[in-house]
């Protein structure tokens, strides 16, 4: 007898969201599109003005063969760009990720998504360039240009330009010395500097403020995600586990509890590259595949043990190890994968979720009459 039970319905087709342009719609179609046709997109894109401004997003064939069901990571491959030797290329990964985005990107106008779109190749770039040392208990910056105190964090001497000062702390080549940082710690001195980068073309005199800022004192954790990010994408509408812009920065957190409780392996905050390639600060030639991070981090709970002194620490040999291990048997790391691709628990609940956040972060709005960068008062 035939067999008559129901053929599993196919997954439903991913539908971008993209980006909306508010404003005037005409100019937003104008000047995006002009864009678009320079990097031979302009034919991938479906344009509606709406209410509100001027929507563009991937047209639904595009992202059904580019991105589908909203993974980004196989761009670069799919479309054969070299984004790391082609600024060009890397500007056209941001754009496609951006226009096939599940939750829309909101800008006042034209002029702040191309500055979104060089501050988002910046933090990739100065991401790529990024090396330090590991340290969650002892840090340390250049002393020709940064001096640190209990209160005000570490701050810029006056005087010593804020890009150089970020550059010198986190890209050897500019230093030829490996600082410590925690991983946390470091993605705030990346996304600083892209956005600095920036706004020496775009806003001189907000990049002055930070200037001050930075000799005054830093702004760090909390604050600094208040005051120079927005974040998209939630528990209760998360982002697909395969959805990434270059220049994003988004945390993998460890769901292993007792391996959770030791300073600096709760999660790990990475920026997203592009390529399919997550920075690695400690070893910049050597970039995370996300079947590499989410394996190293499983095995976090191998690597945890008790030390002499009677304190649970981190025996980094055994986690690589075990990953060189797992990522030889396809097989186990299927398996492994399985558990980790999963989104994350809520904070505090260590069930049944695995390492995937469900949000990611960018920087906001930095031109003049639209910046929404608001410093503290000193």
């Amino acid at each position: 007898m035939a067999n008559t039970s129901p053929a599993t319905p196919p997954a439903p087709s991913f539908r971008p969201a993209g980006i909306l342009l508010r404003g005037d719609p005409a100019s937003a179609r104008h000047d995006f599109l002009a864009r678009l046709r320079a990097l031979h997109l302009e034919d991938c894109v479906e344009v509606a003005e709406e209410e509100a401004g001027c929507r563009f997003r991937l047209r639904d064939e595009r992202a059904d063969a580019w991105v589908p069901q909203g993974d980004t990571t196989q761009l670069s491959r799919t479309l054969h760009l070299d984004i790391e030797r082609n600024d060009e290329d890397l500007e056209r990964e941001i754009l496609i990720a951006m226009l096939a985005a599940p939750i829309v990107f909101d800008y006042p106008d034209y002029v702040e998504l191309a500055a979104a779109v060089r501050i988002r190749r910046n933090i990739a770039q100065a991401a790529r360039r990024t090396q330090l040392a590991f340290d969650t208990e002892e840090v340390n910056r250049p002393t020709d240009c940064w001096t640190y105190s209990e209160e005000r964090g570490f701050t810029i001497l006056p005087g010593k330009p804020l890009i150089d000062a970020l550059r010198k702390a986190t890209q050897p080549d500019a230093s030829n010395t490996l600082y410590a940082f925690s991983c946390y710690r470091a993605t705030e001195y990346v996304i600083l500097l892209g956005i600095a980068e920036e706004l020496a073309v775009t806003h001189p005199a907000l990049l002055q403020q930070l200037q001050r800022q930075w000799e005054t004192r830093a702004i760090m954790s909390g604050r600094f995600h208040d005051v120079f990010l927005r974040e998209y994408g939630s528990l209760e509408q998360p982002l697909p586990d395969a959805y990434y812009v270059p220049g994003e920065r988004l945390w993998f957190r460890n769901p292993d509890e007792r391996s959770s409780d030791i300073a600096g392996y709760e999660g790990s905050w990475v920026i997203y590259l592009g390529g399919g390639l997550f920075a690695n600060f400690w070893k910049r030639n050597q970039p995370y595949t996300l079947t590499g991070k989410c394996v190293e981090v499983f095995h976090w709970r191998h690597g945890a043990h008790i030390d002499a002194s009677g304190a649970l620490v981190m025996d980094e040999a055994v986690v690589e190890a075990r990953t060189r291990e797992t990522l030889g048997d396809a097989e186990e790391t299927a398996r492994i994968l399985q558990r980790m691709r999963r989104m994350r628990d809520p904070q505090g609940v260590y069930a049944e979720g695995g390492c995937i956040d469900a949000s990611r972060e960018y920087p906001r709005c930095v031109c003049p009459g639209t910046a929404d960068m608001v410093l503290p008062s000193p």
